[in-house]
């Protein structure tokens, strides 16, 4: 069973950069496809960056150009690096697999202030 471990959110005002990370568990990381998703209140969780187990990555349209997604298999993590934030980004980030299969890591909070 894989764990997650999300960190890295915090308060930053709009046009900041913020980096998230996730450690995960299980020895099948590197062969598994992970993504960031995040959910806003009073909406639904969606993913917002992918990271297949060969590298490629994708996004979503909100976010291409702002967010990059990055994996080092040796260690076991996946980051977001977010740039130009707006307040439209404030959600819970959640790192996990793609598809999430229903394993979720507690998530991180992401605040950006106008």
């Amino acid at each position: 069973q894989v764990q997650l471990a999300e960190s890295g959110g915090g308060l930053v005002q709009a046009g900041g950069s913020l980096r998230l990370s996730c450690a995960a568990s299980g020895d099948s990381f590197s062969t598994t496809a992970m993504g960031w998703y995040r959910q806003a209140p009073g909406s639904q969780r969606n993913l917002v960056a992918l990271i297949g187990r060969d590298g490629t990555t994708k996004y979503a349209g909100s976010v291409e150009g702002r967010f990059t997604i990055a994996r080092d298999n040796a260690r076991n993590t996946v980051s977001l690096q977010m740039n130009s934030l707006t307040p439209e980004d404030t959600a819970v980030f959640y790192c996990a697999r793609v598809p999430a299969l229903g394993v979720w890591g507690p998530g991180t909070q992401v605040t950006v202030s106008s």
